[in-house]
């Protein structure tokens, strides 16, 4: 059975009805994105990814400055039937990582399953409210790999904070202990 049906499966399997949130979480450059973008054109789910969200350096088990935007601009309109509008964080023009760009991303009206993915995206503050959280990984050297074929050499030192931070994070939220299927991509 491949991935994308194993989580069907084990969606399937949840009890409880509509709607229902996904989480894909691990490491960056572990695969998730890809593994999101399956489970959307099985399903026809939208897929909200963090990287819409977080910065370079937030990823503080309360994510201060952008878990409350992802709470109220995505989960909390999703959990009451409603469209979905949020709006992008200005990686380009913010180095702070707070500031989000004007033009929103429009989702458009809930079905019944949302796909969130991303570093953190299963962490302890939303673990009750998915209906299943999935974990996907890779050796660091690979994820490092992965990342740096995407966001170019360049981003060599960010990454290397990055993946500093996030293991730091993981060991404090215990997201991975927490997840209801492990997937290995590599």
């Amino acid at each position: 059975m491949n991935a994308v049906d194993l989580i069907l499966d084990r969606l399937a399997s949840v009890p409880g009805g509509s709607p229902r949130i996904l989480g894909i979480d691990g490491p960056a450059g572990s695969g998730k994105s890809t593994l999101a973008a399956a489970v959307s054109a099985a399903t026809g789910a939208p897929v909200v990814g963090i990287d819409d969200f977080v910065g370079w350096t937030d990823l503080d088990p309360a994510g201060a400055t952008w878990w409350p935007r992802l709470e109220a601009e995505v989960i909390a309109p999703f959990v009451a039937g409603e469209a979905l509008s949020y709006h992008r964080r200005d990686w380009y023009g913010d180095a702070e990582g707070i500031g989000v760009l004007d033009d929103p991303i429009v989702v458009g009206a809930p079905g019944p399953l949302l796909v969130l993915e991303g570093v953190s995206v299963t962490r302890r503050a939303i673990a009750d409210r998915l209906a299943l959280r999935v974990w996907v990984e890779a050796s660091r050297d690979v994820c490092l790999e992965r990342g740096l074929a995407r966001d170019g050499e360049e981003m060599r030192d960010h990454w290397l904070v990055w993946q500093e931070l996030e293991s730091a994070f993981f060991a404090v939220d215990g997201a991975r202990e927490r997840a209801d299927l492990v997937l290995p991509t590599a």
